[in-house]
């Protein structure tokens, strides 16, 4: 499944390295603001997504998109 994110936030958002752990493939580069990225992730999931904001002196934003099993 191919997943797009827009960054609409104003700030780079960071990628969490679980989300390459959980078989997410995507550029881990940090997402500029108006960049749209796009996760590629396995076939039959769908993404679950969580963002932290923990300011600026302590990285920034992050995001983890991880694929999850769909129910049937």
């Amino acid at each position: 499944m191919k997943f797009e994110y827009f960054n609409d936030t104003g700030r780079e958002i960071g990628i969490h390295p679980a989300t390459r752990e959980h078989g997410t493939e995507c550029d881990m580069s940090p997402i500029k603001h108006l960049e749209i990225r796009t996760f590629y992730l396995p076939d039959g999931t769908y993404p679950w997504v969580k963002m932290w904001d923990y300011e600026e002196e302590r990285g920034g934003l992050c995001i983890l998109v991880s694929p999850h099993i769909e129910d049937k």
